[in-house]
């Protein structure tokens, strides 16, 4: 319940709509009172248990690392430090993978896939029960709401070891009339924004059809994947099946290019996925690669206006914009263009920015000082194109990275913020009058990951879907997963597929 408060820096204010009395022509005039906020609802730190200093995770062990290198990880809403995280140089690397390489032929290979499956399920027993630890930690390391890490990140890196450990028996039935053997040892590399959740999207595949594992987290976000090092530890894994390897980007040069890596699983930008490509031309490692995007999210006059609203608020600023899928392009048919930027900018003006750990906050701290400068440079870069900037007015905590919630309206095609990749809670608002037109704009883009579609019409929703250069493209929603559909995209989004019967192909060699 809301309680008369003053307004305070730690929440943005919550809107109360009122009346006025009946002006001229016998309408009411809506107003803004700014004067509620919500009380606080932080939640506790003292449920998560963060080490003052974590080492490597090979063989079933913790190591020092060979590089005697230790990197802080702070908090970015409070610039604090959390933990120091082990760097692992190229010999660390090589010890992995040695690890990973007994670990596969000695014993996970030839382990029936029914007992690879019961790993697989303890180790998604053991993410539910450790699920306020693990969702507390994430905000902590990255930044982003405890509502988005309680009720998505978590629970749905959990559903993923679920439903790849009922798959590692039943290969045969994914695969009919064909042999299927793993690939051997594999690396993957994940980003900053979903930590434990590209864990899992990358773990629990490669485990279900038998290869072993060098995992890699981001420099800025490793503490739940090594918090889910110790859950593998505590699930009594065989040593070395998966080794979680912290350490910067000179980490995952040395995983993609050890010549005893099997298949390199990445996410991250297309730069780097580029420079990735180029190091394994001529091997015969198997890649996949899921990069950046530029989301078109797309609203038709017929669409359930205010449905949509809340799902392109959903897809780009309850996330802060930090989803290589976010619908940061928003397309909006002429006839409904006013309505739909009023109730945008209405709803902006609602969001509460402040303490990622406060349960009543929808926008937490930007991942990083380096990725928040690049927000506030496309923000400038948006400005100095001619495009029209709308900020809500709350107020920023004094320490940490924040950013205000920002659209942009009469955003030309050509226009920077709507071509690049901005990463933050940054929307790009353009129109449009016809399905074609809107077809050719929104695949007149680099990327190729996601779209959505609002309208009322299901014949408009399958055209579009099959015209729309996108991987995944989403009908009056946006943002929704689950383990079992495929993800990826086209273009310099990347290629193959993570999640689904379509994730376990990259993890696989098909024979007959």
């Amino acid at each position: 319940m809301p309680v008369k408060a003053k307004p305070a820096s730690r929440a943005g204010k919550v809107a109360k709509k009122t009346m006025t009395p009946a002006t001229k022509n016998n309408t009411l005039k809506l107003k803004f009172d700014t004067s509620w906020t919500y009380a606080p609802a932080p939640e506790s730190k003292s449920a998560a248990i963060i080490n003052k200093q974590y080492d490597l995770f090979i063989d079933g062990k913790w190591q020092k690392p060979l590089s005697k290198t230790f990197i802080d990880t702070i908090n970015p809403a409070t610039e604090e430090k959390l933990s120091e995280v082990a760097v692992a140089n190229e010999a660390d690397v090589n010890k992995a993978v040695v690890a990973a390489r007994n670990a596969y032929e000695k014993v996970w290979k030839k382990i029936p896939a029914k007992e690879r499956a019961k790993y697989i399920f303890r180790i998604a027993r053991m993410v539910q029960e450790k699920a306020r630890e693990l969702s507390i930690i994430e905000t902590l390391d990255g930044g982003k709401p405890i509502r988005e890490s309680r009720d998505f990140d978590v629970p749905t890196a959990a559903n993923h070891f679920f439903y790849y450990a009922g798959w590692a028996d039943k290969l045969e039935y994914a695969f009919p009339n064909r042999k299927t053997a793993p690939l051997g040892v594999v690396g993957q590399i994940a980003p900053w924004n979903f930590p434990l959740l590209m864990a899992a999207w990358k773990i629990a595949p490669a485990l279900a059809t038998g290869n072993t594992v060098v995992f890699k987290p981001s420099k800025t976000t490793p503490l739940t994947a090594l918090k889910l090092a110790e859950i593998i530890e505590e699930a009594d894994l065989p040593p070395g099946v998966v080794n979680i390897l912290s350490g910067v980007g000179s980490t995952g040069d040395a995983i993609v290019r050890h010549p005893d890596v099997n298949k390199i699983a990445f996410t991250g930008s297309t730069e780097v996925g580029k420079m990735i490509q180029r190091a394994i031309a001529g091997t015969e490692k198997k890649l996949t690669l899921e990069l950046g995007g530029k989301a078109a999210n797309i609203i038709f006059e017929d669409a359930p206006i205010d449905q949509a609203v809340e799902g392109v608020i959903n897809g780009i600023f309850f996330n802060q914009g930090h989803v290589c899928c976010a619908g940061s392009r928003l397309y909006v048919q002429e006839s409904i263009a006013k309505t739909v930027i009023r109730k945008l900018k209405d709803r902006l003006e609602s969001l509460i920015v402040g303490d990622p750990l406060d349960k009543n906050t929808d926008i937490g701290a930007i991942n990083s000082r380096q990725q928040l400068e690049t927000i506030l440079e496309y923000i400038e870069i948006g400005k100095k194109e001619g495009a029209e900037m709308y900020q809500s007015s709350c107020n920023l905590p004094k320490k940490g990275f924040f950013c205000k919630p920002t659209l942009f309206t009469n955003v030309a095609q050509s226009n920077r913020i709507a071509q690049e990749e901005i990463f933050g809670p940054v929307l790009a608002i353009l129109t449009f009058r016809t399905d074609d037109e809107v077809i050719e704009k929104a695949n007149n883009t680099p990327y190729g990951l996601s779209a959505g579609v609002w309208t009322d019409k299901g014949s408009k929703v399958f055209n579009m879907t099959k015209r729309l250069r996108a991987g995944v493209v989403w009908a009056n929603t946006f943002n929704k997963f689950d383990p079992t559909s495929p993800f990826g995209g086209y273009k310099e989004s990347g290629f193959g597929r993570e999640g689904g019967l379509h994730g376990l192909l990259p993890y696989l060699s098909l024979k007959g």
